[in-house]
């Protein structure tokens, strides 16, 4: 029997005491695990500065302070969210009561990507633990001075037949996912997604998946464009685009894109300043693999802004690129990078065709002042989530659920929806023992369809 077979025999052992069960075992367990992530808060930012090159504020702002947020949302919530919800009982149950009682899946498998390291693997962890569950983590092998620190905080908060760490890189991934787990939580690449989801199909695993794809940010003329690129630099550039949820491509209305982009530019050089890889608190590219994809899909001769890059640091200029076409190398593909191309539309009408043969996107974003501008494309066009006049902030709160729909994902998490996800509603009747209407026994009677119809209105 090999390592994750001996942490699953033992996480079922666990499971199986009933010991996660009581909503009080879990509200402990996340306030020891809020507390620990605090006193390694230091650990958490070099860690985070080694593998993407982020900032101490970016790192805050982005991973530790949103994963405390959570937490502590979580902490406030379980017991509401884990408490039984009475429904109204149909009048031909009579006489019980119908409730749905959240019940955790068992033993889940959390598997997490390199770009937000900490973040989006212990983010689902707080839900999961929430929810009642034992967990197997297993972090990306890109990011690893973050997954030691992830491994240090678990095994400090939590024995490993409740809560285990598995470190590595495809083997080891591919070893988890021919155990039988209750439960598969990924985030990551529609690839990976794609050979997850093969391998829960065989076992009939109940499986989120948390994935990507082009995210489009549409302009129109009534925008406030200053603000409007502002808000796009920053959603667009943060950890070097290396965001599931950044805006992928700007697809501005033709009659203010040279405005809008040279208040992009603008706001390049006022958030990143004239020389961004000299600066500091700029980011860097995960791995050489990633900055050669990156670098491939930039066409120089369409580089407006930017472009320059250091293979030594692995850092690439925040980048724009004008005249683009759907044709282009970097519409091909999810950029996942700090390159910014900018497509045009004339009618606004004509939104709709341009996206409906696209994969349907993690998020959308939209800058306009127009109301039935705002009201159709809500309405219409179809994406996981996504704001209005802003971008990337909408994952940012544990009140609304996150997460994709048709080739950017299914099923989402944060607050209530990340409880829901790792958690099955049971449905149950409670039926009363003082009667017992006949009408539904054998031998069946005139009089009894009579009842039944009534019923059954």
């Amino acid at each position: 029997m090999n390592c994750v077979e001996e942490i699953l025999k033992s996480q079922r052992k666990f499971f199986g005491s009933g010991a996660t069960i009581p909503v009080s075992f879990r509200i402990e367990m996340l306030k020891k695990l809020r507390e620990v992530i605090k006193r390694h808060e230091p650990e958490i930012e070099k860690a985070l500065q080694a593998d993407l090159g982020k900032s101490s504020y970016e790192g805050y702002m982005c991973e530790t302070g949103l994963t405390l947020s959570e937490i502590s949302y979580m902490i406030r919530h379980t017991r509401k969210f884990a408490s039984r919800h009475m429904v109204h009982t149909p009048l031909a149950q009579f006489a019980s009561s119908s409730y749905k009682k959240p019940s955790p899946y068992g033993n889940v498998l959390i598997m997490s990507p390199w770009n937000y390291p900490f973040l989006l693997t212990i983010d689902p962890l707080a839900d999961a633990i929430a929810a009642g569950n034992t967990a197997v983590i297993k972090p990306s092998a890109y990011s690893p001075a973050t997954s030691d620190v992830i491994k240090t905080i678990i095994s400090e908060c939590f024995p490993p037949e409740y809560v285990a760490v598995v470190t590595g890189g495809r083997r080891e991934n591919a070893s988890l996912l021919k155990q039988k787990f209750d439960f598969v939580f990924f985030t990551g690449s529609q690839n990976v997604g794609k050979e997850v989801l093969r391998s829960t199909a065989e076992t009939l695993t109940p499986a989120v998946l948390e994935l990507g794809g082009k995210s489009p940010c549409i302009v129109d003329s009534s925008a406030k464009l200053k603000l409007a690129a502002r808000r796009i630099v920053f959603g667009k550039y943060i950890n070097c685009g290396q965001t599931c949820v950044a805006p992928d491509y700007v697809l501005c209305q033709s009659s203010v894109k040279d405005r809008l982009i040279d208040e992009i530019c603008a706001q390049i050089e006022s958030q990143y300043g004239h020389t961004p890889l000299y600066n500091p608190e700029y980011g860097k590219i995960i791995n050489e693999k990633h900055f050669d994809r990156i670098c491939a899909l930039i066409d120089r001769d369409k580089v407006i802004k930017g472009g320059n890059v250091s293979r030594e640091t692995l850092q690439i200029e925040p980048t724009v690129m004008d005249n683009v076409t759907w044709e282009d190398a970097v519409m091909q593909e999810e950029i996942f990078g700090p390159v910014m191309p900018v497509l045009t539309f004339d009618r606004f009408e004509e939104i709709y065709d341009l996206l409906a043969d696209k994969p349907k996107p993690l998020a959308l974003y939209l800058f306009s002042q127009d109301k039935a501008h705002i009201r159709s494309v809500t309405e219409r066009c179809r994406f996981g989530g996504g704001c209005v006049n802003d971008t990337v902030i909408h994952l940012a709160t544990s009140n609304m659920g996150f997460g994709g729909v048709g080739e950017s994902g299914m099923g989402s998490y944060h607050g209530k929806a990340g409880f829901e996800a790792f958690s099955h509603a049971k449905s149950i009747v409670n039926k009363k023992t003082w009667v017992d209407l006949p009408m539904r026994y054998r031998p069946y009677r005139k009089y009894n369809e009579k009842l039944l119809r009534m019923f059954l209105r």
